[in-house]
């Protein structure tokens, strides 16, 4: 594996940022596209093909300090951060098209971070002929829109109240909408609030749950908050819970048809009634996100009683600069027998390959991929890692992961300083803060950057594409 030093990064007290990155940093991955996302600090993005066109929701932090409502050259007004509309039909020319404004406040408290989009053809409830976008609305509520037309998309619902709105996700072919949320009498400010959106015009409850001990009237220990769910749906029956982005990880397993159809009231007896199984990672490790892998034949095993496995990759989320906390990693983690899955194997950027730890920044994974395209899927899994850019690990063997291909971009103009203090003393500096990625099912990647970098659109070259399987 080659590594480069994107240009020396020179850490700078108060009066300046660090001398920009002149040229990106490469490995069998290229860059196709490119759209600055009007400088806003981007979040989560959903590549989706909509009556013809791919069209890009990307979820967006709150604003900065001084720079709350930046100024939306398509409106000529200034704006809150929020969602992000952008036709990526033509990845090397992508347009973008409309910006949503979110909430007011910085960071988890404004914007709109997460986005989710379903098609009304294959919801069961819904006009065939709409596609519908679920977003959070800063910290306080949850928002059904109407996105038929990108360029002019219309409120339909909100479900208000919220505290700690977060990760959702959203089952296009039930309906079935798992929101993080912050239930009132509930101990943490994230956890799940369970809704039917199958008609999005008309959300209705359907439960609230979480871990137990997080209930209302619990004693103890709090368990750490939810950070997202992975569902996979009827079919496989499974919901994957990831808890404590940066700490205190747990991965709880849970029985989809019993989460749904058990008992309502959050009785510690009614928590468990769902649960399959729940793994607690050490203090160090966080799940941001819990994405997983089914279904794999492993090599190694094919003579063996057991070669099929399954797997659900936990990725921790890199929380302070400069390696201020233990290292966040992702985690490979055999859920093959459910009731006592185990880590088996962990992947992280090599740190002396960049001196990420002093280059500034956030270092340290933060998310991975969450679409199951069969292009990638039990082949490649993607990781955004701050500022080592974006990562591709060939997952063919879970047990023996091996970094396959990474991409760190260049800085842009619109890129903002990002700040740390460190033994009393602070600096800024200028650097990647490459915060998620998502792949299309065309096999394009999106990394989206949470310092105001943009959006950068890259292909597999190399090796790592014929890991890759485009006949699917």
């Amino acid at each position: 594996m080659k590594y480069a030093l994107l240009g020396a990064l020179t850490l700078l007290a108060l009066a300046g940022p660090a001398e920009a990155q002149r040229r990106p940093d490469a490995e069998d991955m290229k860059l196709v596209g490119y759209n600055d996302l009007q400088g806003r600090p981007a979040y989560a993005p959903v590549i989706h093909e909509q009556n013809g066109r791919w069209i890009a929701y990307i979820g967006e932090l709150g604003g900065k300090e001084g720079d709350e409502r930046p100024m939306n050259p398509l409106t000529r007004r200034r704006e809150n951060n929020g969602t992000a509309i952008v036709d990526v039909t033509d990845p090397r020319h992508p347009k973008y098209l409309h910006h949503i404004p979110g909430a007011a406040g910085s960071g988890d408290e404004g914007g709109a971070e997460m986005a989710r989009v379903c098609d009304g053809k294959t919801l069961p409830k819904a006009d065939p002929k709409k596609t519908y976008l679920l977003r959070t609305f800063g910290s306080a509520a949850h928002e059904i829109w109407d996105i038929t037309n990108p360029v002019k998309p219309e409120l339909l619902a909100s479900i208000q109240g919220e505290e700690g709105t977060h990760k959702n996700w959203w089952e296009c072919d039930t309906g079935i909408a798992y929101l993080v949320s912050g239930a009132p009498g509930w101990r943490v400010h994230r956890m799940t609030q369970i809704y039917d959106l199958s008609n999005p015009e008309h959300p209705v409850f359907i439960r609230n749950f979480g871990l137990v001990g997080q209930q209302p009237g619990a004693s103890g220990a709090v368990p750490p908050p939810l950070h997202g769910p992975i569902s996979t749906g009827p079919k496989g029956n499974r919901v994957y819970f990831g808890y404590g982005g940066d700490k205190d990880g747990v991965l709880q397993i849970v029985d989809r048809q019993k989460l749904l159809s058990g008992k309502k009231d959050p009785t510690p007896e009614n928590l468990l009634y769902p649960q399959v199984g729940r793994l607690n990672l050490s203090a160090f490790s966080g799940i941001n996100t819990a994405f997983p892998v089914l279904g794999m034949p492993i090599a190694e095993f094919a003579h063996d009683a057991e070669p099929m496995r399954n797997f659900v990759v936990a990725t921790g989320a890199a929380e302070m600069p400069e390696c201020q906390e233990p290292r966040q990693m992702a985690l490979f983690i055999d859920v093959t027998s459910e009731e006592r899955p185990m880590v088996v194997s962990s992947y992280t950027p090599p740190e002396v390959s960049g001196d990420f730890c002093t280059r500034g920044g956030r270092f340290g994974t933060y998310a991975s991929n969450e679409n199951m395209t069969p292009i990638f899927y039990g082949k490649l899994v993607f990781f955004a890692a701050l500022n080592a850019g974006v990562r591709a690990v060939d997952m063919r063997d879970p047990y023996h992961p091996i970094e396959a291909a990474h991409y760190i971009p260049e800085l842009t103009p619109r890129g903002q300083p990002v700040c740390a203090t460190v033994e009393g003393n602070q600096h800024c500096v200028k650097v990647i803060q490459t915060n998620d990625v998502e792949v299309d099912d065309r096999g394009y990647i999106y990394i989206v950057d949470r310092a105001g970098n943009g959006m950068h659109i890259l292909q597999l070259t190399g090796a790592t594409k014929r890991i890759a399987d485009f006949s699917k």
